[in-house]
């Protein structure tokens, strides 16, 4: 029942443990007025019901008869009725003689024998009791329903108490054993355990807790993901790129070699010299390459200088830019340009990087009998921009390291828009979009 009534304060661990006092206190007086009550019940109504007293007052006429016949105890003998009543608490004796008191002693104490007459009422009837020096009449007072009501009273205090404590220490217990739990996942995921997850029930500060440590945890993973599979990348970057420069370079120290000779042929060695600078130049293009790459992928985040640009007036200029290059190449270039007015978020310098990269893949891999198209379209929220062109077939080699490609998708991801690319081996379509940026 405590578990279910704090289960349903939401949230916080101090109104939680506020309710548990609260609620321990409660508890704690409910016992004790229980107890207490119940026990004064028992004290008034079964242990001095007239039964009761007068089976106790028979147990004490007898005690006290026996010890006056056993020491010859006189009727004012006071002292030595003193002593009887001192080991008798809550006993009161009243010794009557010619209608008045002789003498009365309780718990050891003697009183003035000048009292007045107690009234029957007050301490029931009279026993005749034989002392050595004659027949006295006795009065029994017993007061030990005072002894009864304190210690009826200790234990309503004592169990109240108990309550409490239980209460606090079954809710303590519980928060307890919730840290500990925490504390031994989060040793877990320490010793190297990132699969276990790390979990708490509830809705307050601790569950809370939890919930970030975990949250930590999957980042962890995560980034550790992100740098495994950024290490296969790289290292089969790494691999296709060595593969690529080990046969240009080898051609290319074949060539050296044979330039070396003294006695070739002047056609022979321009031939030869001619070769070793087109494996030069096309070493040069790969480290060129290479270098783009890894000044893209080796920052974590871009730095780059976002404008809002007319589209128009940037397209044009970009697009004029590779619609010349292409032509002073010997390419036949196809412009399609979209129609309106939209402006775009971009970083100029970047999108001409992107461009230019397409560019020199046109180059190297495009027909150069068959057209190559730049398509630009505004279409809703988005610019795209397209190249399509015929892949040749006397190429010399498929990009296999696809470095321009990886470079050109984390810039455009950068600038927020997307890059893609299609190719099924006779024809190459690159598409870049940009959101449309609305003022």
């Amino acid at each position: 029942m405590i578990k279910k009534l704090l289960g349903r304060v939401p949230r916080s661990l101090g109104v939680r443990m506020l309710l548990s006092q609260l609620l321990a206190l409660a508890a704690a007086a409910l016992v004790f007025f229980a107890v207490s009550g119940s026990g004064r019940y028992a004290v008034e109504h079964i242990y001095m019901s007239p039964e009761s007293v007068a089976s106790r007052k028979a147990s004490i006429y007898s005690q006290f008869s026996s010890y006056v016949t056993a020491n010859l105890v006189a009727g004012n003998d006071t002292a030595a009725i003193a002593r009887w009543t001192r080991q008798h608490n809550y006993v009161t004796i009243l010794i009557y003689q010619n209608e008045s008191v002789s003498a009365r002693v309780s718990g050891g104490r003697v009183a003035n024998s000048s009292l007045s007459p107690m009234p029957e009422s007050q301490y029931g009837k009279l026993y005749p009791m034989r002392f050595s020096d004659g027949v006295y009449q006795i009065a029994i007072g017993d007061s030990s329903q005072n002894r009864e009501l304190a210690v009826n009273s200790i234990l309503a205090v004592a169990l109240a108490g108990i309550t409490y404590i239980a209460i606090q220490l079954r809710y303590t217990g519980r928060l307890t054993r919730r840290i500990v739990s925490l504390s031994r996942n989060a040793s877990e995921v320490s010793a190297g355990d990132l699969e276990k997850p790390i979990t708490a029930k509830g809705e307050d500060e601790i569950a809370a807790l939890a919930q970030d440590m975990d949250t930590m945890r999957r980042s962890v993973i995560e980034r550790m993901g992100n740098e495994r599979r950024a290490w296969e990348a790289n290292s089969e970057l790494i691999t296709a790129i060595s593969h690529d420069i080990r046969t240009p370079m080898t051609s290319l120290i074949g060539y050296l070699g044979l330039l070396k000779e003294q006695n070739l042929p002047e056609e022979q060695r321009s031939q030869f010299t001619a070769s070793a600078y087109d494996k030069a130049m096309e070493l040069k293009a790969l480290t060129d390459e290479l270098f783009r790459y890894f000044l893209v992928f080796g920052r974590a985040d871009l730095e780059m200088n976002m404008e809002t640009l007319d589209a128009r007036l940037l397209l044009e200029q970009l697009l004029g830019e590779a619609e010349f290059d292409l032509h002073d190449s010997g390419f036949e270039v196809r412009r399609i340009d979209f129609e309106g007015e939209c402006s775009v978020k971009a970083d100029p310098m970047y999108l001409k990087r992107v461009l230019n990269n397409l560019v020199s893949n046109i180059k190297k891999y495009a027909d150069r009998t068959r057209p190559v198209t730049l398509l630009s379209q505004h279409s809703g929220s988005t610019l795209r921009v397209c190249f399509s062109n015929a892949v040749s077939r006397g190429g010399s080699r498929v990009e296999s390291t696809k470095i321009g490609i990886r470079t050109c998708e984390k810039i455009m991801t950068h600038m927020g828009g997307q890059f893609t690319v299609r190719n099924n081996g006779a024809q190459f379509d690159a598409e870049l979009t940009l959101p449309v940026h609305n003022e």
